[in-house]
């Protein structure tokens, strides 16, 4: 089968990070995309997971032919995606203006960090910027401690590449029934701004504390983090609701009446310190018998190298080894047209 997005062409001028994230999420998926790398660049084939499933060409863009090969696949193809800063798709001659007047219909999609506009947008940066001023990365981390950026998922492939990828669809729905298409303006600090939209909620509802590690889903509730066990191995554990907590306390022994305060977070410091002893009392695959697959909302927290082996992992096929390399498979699942197995080349 040939995956749902069968019959989409897009361009991927090659890049880095988040543009090529977008490109394997409509590659695996069944679009055909071709990658344009410039003239004599490496060739991760097979090894660069972001990389899977493309199609190929080289093209020296300081030359008219390398210019004129990619206007050529622009005309027929649906959308193009490109990750330069702002203006250098123009200065190449490849710019919205150009390529729609070529084509019509085509969806541009343009990834960077700052936008296409504002004081910043000509300025390097990478993801650990990007949240810093959409307002995220400041909540990231343990009270009374500097912010821990969580590597950089969040702006490069949350707030970036998957948020491109919607992008290019619905552009791609619109201009298929209008006959129309557009540029795409995908910012990573917009788009990590977007991801945060439930704890903006609960800011205005007055239920989120604008600090680190005082709320109940960034670490601050003993019900909702992760726990060292004997072995040195963690846990986690995120038993919110009153009958998820209510089997917390009843798979981990937890009789002592201090813990019917579950939402005085005054009473949560002192209730955490007592479940920190407890969980440190087992090895964690003890904690595992007794809680996992259970409603306490229980999993272990696995290295790279231990999620490959979980039971549920493998049931489902969620990781996949791919020319040599292990690589999580696509996702989501479409049960009617399946993504092919992923190749490192098409």
């Amino acid at each position: 089968m040939a995956g749902v997005l069968e019959g989409v062409t897009i361009i991927e001028m090659e890049g880095i990070g988040p543009a090529p994230f977008c490109g394997m999420m409509l590659a695996d998926h069944g679009a055909r995309v071709i990658r344009v790398a410039r003239q004599g660049s490496r060739d991760a084939a097979g090894r660069d997971v972001l990389s899977r499933n493309r199609e190929r060409i080289e093209a020296d863009l300081k030359s008219a032919e390398g210019i004129a090969a990619v206007r050529e696949l622009a005309r027929t193809a649906d959308g193009i995606i490109e990750g330069f800063r702002p203006g250098v798709m123009e200065r190449l001659g490849l710019g919205p203006d150009v390529l729609l007047g070529d084509n019509a219909k085509l969806v541009y999609g343009r990834m960077t960090g700052w936008g296409q506009f504002g004081p910043l947008a000509q300025a390097a940066g990478h993801d650990i910027n990007y949240i810093s001023i959409s307002g995220n990365l400041h909540g990231y981390g343990r009270p009374n401690e500097k912010p821990t950026p969580p590597t950089n998922a969040i702006g490069d492939f949350a707030g970036g590449g998957m948020m491109l990828s919607f992008g290019m669809v619905a552009g791609i729905l619109n201009a298929r029934s209008t006959g129309k298409g557009q540029v795409i303006d995908c910012a990573m600090t917009e788009g990590a701004a977007v991801i945060h939209a439930m704890q903006w909620g609960f800011r205005g509802m007055g239920t989120w504390e604008d600090t680190r590690g005082v709320n109940m889903l960034d670490t601050a509730a003993h019900f909702y983090d992760t726990y060292e066990c004997a072995d040195g191995t963690f846990i986690s554990i995120g038993s919110i609701e009153p009958q998820f907590y209510a089997l917390l306390r009843e798979k981990a022994g937890l009789t002592d009446p201090a813990f019917d305060a579950q939402m005085d977070k005054s009473a949560w410091p002192a209730l955490k310190a007592k479940l920190t002893s407890i969980f440190k009392s087992k090895p964690r695959a003890e904690w595992c018998a007794l809680m996992e697959g259970t409603d306490v909302c229980f999993a272990p927290v696995l290295s790279m190298a231990d999620a490959l082996k979980h039971p549920h992992n493998v049931e489902r096929g969620t990781f996949m080894n791919i020319e040599g390399i292990d690589q999580p498979g696509p996702a989501p699942r479409f049960l009617g047209t399946p993504a092919p197995k992923p190749v490192g080349r098409k």
